[in-house]
């Protein structure tokens, strides 16, 4: 099978967010659940990687960070998320609580396809994406939290795995080599980082095979 970043663009716009993919998609994340079994007892966030469409044409929807917030990724793209709170029945509610407070929408679990691969930042805390489809974005009333969220932005699926968007981020380490990761690019917009990882786990699931 010809890698997803070559397959035709009007390919990858049909049939990733039909049916009979997602349940191929579903049936792919329930493994998984013991990945985040073997790290019991670290600190958790989520974040949800929330799949929708735009005009009929599949997309992914993210949250530029309020340039107003403290730490290192402020006026950094983003997925909406946060850290675990006590409250929280698991993982997966922590993503759509973290959605409503950010992004000002419920998301049912119905619409939760499952949870990537979990993520490691640099302090150590766990993060995992939560993946859902929220369906049609004209029929959603989004109302981002000043204090956190600066801007919403969808960019197409097609656009994402058009090689010309996509690249490569090489860190270091001291003075050596460390690790590289994927960055994605638009006219006005860059992800990188753990976001960046989290959308390449995400259009290499959802391309039909």
């Amino acid at each position: 099978m010809q890698p997803f970043w070559r397959v035709p663009q009007q390919d990858i716009s049909e049939d990733c967010l039909s049916a009979k993919n997602e349940e191929r998609c579903r049936g792919n994340l329930l493994y998984n659940t013991s990945l985040y079994e073997k790290a019991r007892g670290k600190s958790r966030a989520a974040v949800l990687v929330s799949l929708c469409t735009v005009g009929g044409e599949p997309a992914l929807l993210f949250t530029l960070r309020s340039s107003k917030l403290r730490g290192k990724h402020k006026g950094d793209v983003s997925f909406a998320g946060g850290k675990q709170d006590p409250s929280d029945r698991n993982i997966v509610e922590t993503a759509l609580r973290e959605a409503r407070e950010e992004l000002g929408i419920t998301v049912t679990e119905n619409e939760v396809w499952g949870i990537l691969k979990p993520l490691n930042d640099s302090s150590g805390l766990l993060i995992a994406p939560v993946l859902a489809n929220l369906g049609p974005l004209e029929t959603l009333t989004l109302r981002p939290n000043p204090s956190e969220v600066e801007e919403i932005f969808t960019l197409t699926v097609a656009h994402l795995c058009n090689p010309q968007n996509r690249g490569y981020t090489h860190f270091r380490t001291g003075n050596r080599y460390g690790y590289t990761l994927p960055v994605f690019h638009s006219d006005k917009y860059r992800i990188w980082g753990l976001t960046a990882v989290a959308l390449d786990q995400t259009l290499k699931l959802i391309m039909p095979e």
